[in-house]
């Protein structure tokens, strides 16, 4: 089992979401961030006054997937996420050592 975490642009969630569906992953965690990368922000003016945003919005996106949904996963998401923009995120892939389904007491993959 892996843990992907997906940092994307606010307005790709809804791609992301859908694309992932596609493929029959449905769950996920979604909070929403804050951060820099390369783009190292920008400055704006606000009446008059310039200001410089150092943290950009984003969301993070936390989904749990078995080994062979894994590359699938991973190709749903840099799909729909792409802009081909700067600061489109990154992607994060981790391994699970246990995952336990409180309700029920299952565990392993029976969990996802």
């Amino acid at each position: 089992m892996k843990m992907i975490t997906a940092i994307i642009k606010p307005f790709k969630l809804d791609d992301v979401r859908d694309a992932l569906h596609e493929i029959n992953v449905d769950g996920m965690t979604v909070s929403e961030v804050k951060g820099f990368g390369r783009q190292k922000g920008h400055t704006e003016m606000y009446r008059g006054a310039e200001y410089v945003v150092d943290f950009l919005p984003k969301i993070k996106i936390e989904v749990a997937v078995s080994g062979e949904v894994l590359d699938q996963a991973l190709e749903a998401i840099m799909k729909a996420a792409a802009t081909g923009q700067i600061g489109d995120g990154k992607i994060f892939v981790t391994p699970i050592e246990q995952t336990i389904r409180i309700r029920t007491g299952e565990s392993g993959r029976d969990a996802l």
